[in-house]
């Protein structure tokens, strides 16, 4: 970590220029992403704050080893792992959800078979989630492309992150239950709390005024 800099792990894509927009919002820093997409650390224009783009179930551990001193991740991230960080706030953008799906025939269905085979990149939930309605299920983890395993025989029903739907539609299926609703958070070490007090303080100050406004 760059001394004097406060760091913070944004995950790549999306949420990454969703959180920039709001600092910038929040009167907070401005950053310029860049532009080709290769450089993974970069600082703001005053120098102050330093971003570092990793994965977004990456951020967390960051944040946990030191790596950073805050991050911005989704809550199902947070929820799937099960990290000892706390959660400040919400940042009221990057909104999704968890969702079981199945194929559009065969959804009326699904909750009636007595074992289910279930491809998921978030498999602690997913457990969690059949084993408390009394489901048996077998959960098959994948790293992506989680929409066609249904259609390839792997799975009888998938639980994935759902924003439009369009990617479900898109491979022929339905949203039959949301399990978690999901939506971009703060993460902060207990260490990070202890040492950089002050600079975590104006930064919830200015984001809670942005949110607020």
């Amino acid at each position: 970590m760059s001394p004097g800099a406060f760091t913070i792990a944004l995950p790549g894509g999306r949420l990454a220029e969703e959180s920039i927009e709001f600092f910038t919002r929040a009167g907070l820093a401005t950053f310029d992403l860049p532009s080709d997409g290769r450089e993974l650390s970069f600082f703001d224009h005053s120098g102050q704050f330093r971003m570092i783009l990793v994965r977004s179930k990456d951020v967390p551990t960051y944040v946990l080893q030191g790596g950073a001193d805050a991050g911005i991740t989704g809550r199902d991230v947070l929820a799937e792992g099960d990290y000892d960080l706390t959660v400040p706030l919400e940042l009221g953008y990057g909104q999704c959800r968890l969702a079981l799906a199945a194929p559009e025939g065969q959804a009326g269905q699904l909750l009636r078979r007595q074992h289910l085979r279930v491809a998921t990149k978030y498999p602690r939930l997913t457990m969690d989630y059949f084993f408390r309605r009394g489901y048996s299920c077998e959960v098959i983890k994948l790293h992506g492309s989680v929409e066609i395993a249904p259609l390839m025989n792997l799975a009888d029903c998938i639980v994935d992150l759902v924003s439009t739907g369009a990617t479900l539609r898109a491979n022929g299926l339905v949203e039959i239950e949301t399990i978690l609703e999901s939506c971009a958070v703060l993460v902060v070490s207990r260490s990070a709390y202890a040492i950089r007090t002050r600079a975590i303080r104006d930064m919830l100050f200015r984001f809670r005024t942005a949110l607020g406004a």
